[in-house]
């Protein structure tokens, strides 16, 4: 789960820094549930709930209510996860495991082409 250092170390914080460390403490773990729930994998929800507090920090006014503050939270959350499950499904990709697993071989030509084009990246990193 993402830590309140997360969020902390990646940004400028325009407010006090104690009220926002409080409102990222009191929220953190309510929106990484609910991003994960969403996603199902860890990985893809730490970095949602922090895209989400990034969004925010710039934003944020304190002075609402806490229940305002919250369904404000909530609704950069569900806009998240929506550009979240649109980019993913705009740019399906196949893991190479799955692909094997459909009956793609690799052929000695894709292999050559494969070390070659990595020797070829190589030889350019080393000459720059």
């Amino acid at each position: 789960m993402p830590t309140i250092s997360h969020v902390r170390d990646s940004i400028n914080i325009p407010m006090d820094v104690q009220e926002y460390q409080t409102f990222v403490e009191e929220n953190l773990s309510l929106i990484y549930r609910y991003m994960y729930s969403k996603v199902g994998n860890r990985e893809d929800a730490e970095d949602l709930t922090s895209q989400i507090f990034l969004k925010v920090v710039s934003k944020i006014d304190l002075s609402h209510s806490r229940q305002r503050v919250q369904q404000w939270l909530f609704l950069i959350a569900r806009t998240t996860i929506a550009d979240y499950w649109r980019d993913h499904y705009r740019h399906p990709s196949s893991s190479l495991d799955e692909l094997l697993d459909a009956g793609w071989e690799v052929t000695m030509r894709e292999e050559a082409i494969a070390t070659n084009s990595y020797a070829a990246d190589r030889v350019q990193r080393l000459l720059r």
